[in-house]
């Protein structure tokens, strides 16, 4: 396949932690928790801050864009996702600055790159990034 297909993908099975961040990706926006205190974001969704241990904490919607920090070509997938190989899994680095696992779908395997300007884009409420 050329260009990087959406996976498969599982429903999420959102937790007390993380249910806001899973209802906006429904609804096609990207939250990220951020400390009413320091006001540091924070990956992955938890409802208390890993920097200052401040339970303050509010989901904020964020732009959806960002570079691709690090990544890797899975050429071989197994079970649903083999028909779907090669894809890339990759560290997307968001502008607001917390760095997050997904896919880059949408763009040929090849042209993907460290540093690349991507913009989310939702998979049946499961945030990929495309290139921007």
């Amino acid at each position: 396949m050329p260009d990087t297909p959406f996976l498969p993908t599982r429903p999420p099975r959102p937790t007390l932690e993380t249910a806001e961040f899973w209802d906006a990706c429904a609804q096609g926006r990207l939250l990220v928790p951020r400390c009413d205190d320091c006001h540091e974001y924070i990956w992955y969704p938890r409802l208390f801050c890993p920097h200052c241990a401040s339970p303050r904490v509010t989901y904020t919607e964020v732009r959806g864009t960002g570079t691709v920090y690090s990544f890797t070509i899975m050429r071989k997938g197994n079970g649903p996702y083999k028909e779907f190989a090669p894809y890339v899994i990759a560290y997307v680095e968001l502008d607001e600055g917390v760095r997050l696992m997904t896919n880059i779908v949408g763009v040929l395997i090849d042209d993907v790159h460290v540093g690349m300007p991507v913009k989310v884009v939702f998979d049946e409420a499961i945030p990929r990034f495309t290139v921007a």
